[in-house]
């Protein structure tokens, strides 16, 4: 267990689960937030929010997920079911029962916030109230899928061809494929700073790292679909609060309270003035949502 280097007041350990060693932040003695990720960050974009929760009196567990930062990244196979949002939600639920949770509220961030979807559905008794930012469900994303959307979620399409062409490609220049993707998406200058992006960097350059992010768009593209598909007809019935950024693609091409209200029974919505990365771009204003929401 060291100090974190990003997350005031925060530690960092691997813990070494039955199936993955997950690499995990950790503040706080309140009630229990599992906080999830997306790409290509790492559990350092909640460095704004997290503390800020703990602060607010929450327990505050904010990992790596499979696969990005540092932990661990296991094979994957042809079916890339290692990589299915089902098996990563399970891999946050053997994560809290190990740190004795047996439930708590998830707020997950673009992957991080599919995964939370995920683990809505299949652990419906461990979620108390879920959060998702910027995202839309992935099913519905691509079945209304057109033009506009894959030119600019380009990545959507890129990272999920086979046989190791956009891990060959990235590769070249992870640093050049990194900041452009990131600065494609933020629209909040000076919010991504230069310390953040290093760190995001270093796993980014990881060749292990490259092919994990690709199996869980190919996953996202092919058995996510498959599990999305055989549930739906099923519902969240926890509390659900969808985020999304008004500049962002998602905010401009859908309405996201709506779809998430196709797939939960109690939903609300806000949309705050920025890109797609919210934890890092209005992290205040987040903040006051999360909290408002986590207090009923």
């Amino acid at each position: 267990m060291v100090a974190s280097a990003f997350l005031e007041g925060f530690d960092v350990q691997r813990v070494a689960l039955p199936e993955i060693a997950i690499n995990y932040a950790h503040a706080g003695t309140g009630p229990p937030v599992l906080l999830l990720h997306g790409h290509p960050q790492t559990h350092v974009v909640w460095r704004k929010v997290a503390p800020r929760l703990v602060e607010a009196g929450y327990q505050v567990i904010a990992p790596d997920l499979r696969g990005y930062g540092d932990s661990d990244k296991p094979d994957s196979d042809p079916s890339h079911l290692p990589y299915s949002k089902r098996v990563m939600a399970a891999d946050q639920i053997a994560l809290m029962n190990h740190l004795g949770h047996k439930t708590f509220s998830v707020v997950g961030h673009d992957r991080g916030g599919r995964v939370a979807h995920r683990l809505a559905l299949d652990f419906p008794d461990a979620v108390e109230r879920l959060v998702v930012l910027d995202i839309a469900p992935t099913h519905t994303m691509y079945a209304q899928t057109n033009q506009e959307f894959a030119t600019r979620y380009f990545w959507w399409f890129f990272l999920i061809q086979p046989d190791g062409l956009p891990e060959k490609m990235i590769a070249s220049d992870p640093e050049y494929f990194l900041r452009r993707h990131i600065a494609g998406q933020v629209k909040t200058e000076g919010s991504v700073d230069e310390v953040a992006i290093a760190e995001y960097l270093r796993s980014y350059r990881d060749p292990a790292t490259l092919h994990a992010i690709c199996e869980d768009y190919r996953a996202a593209a092919s058995i996510d679909l498959e599990h999305d598909q055989a549930d739906q007809t099923s519902r969240i019935n926890a509390p659900l609060l969808a985020i999304w950024g008004e500049n962002s693609v998602v905010g401009e091409l859908y309405d996201v309270k709506a779809t998430w209200q196709e797939k939960a029974n109690h939903v609300s919505g806000v949309a705050l003035s920025c890109g797609h990365s919210i934890p890092e771009e209005a992290p205040a204003e987040l903040t006051g949502h999360i909290l408002r929401f986590l207090a009923g």
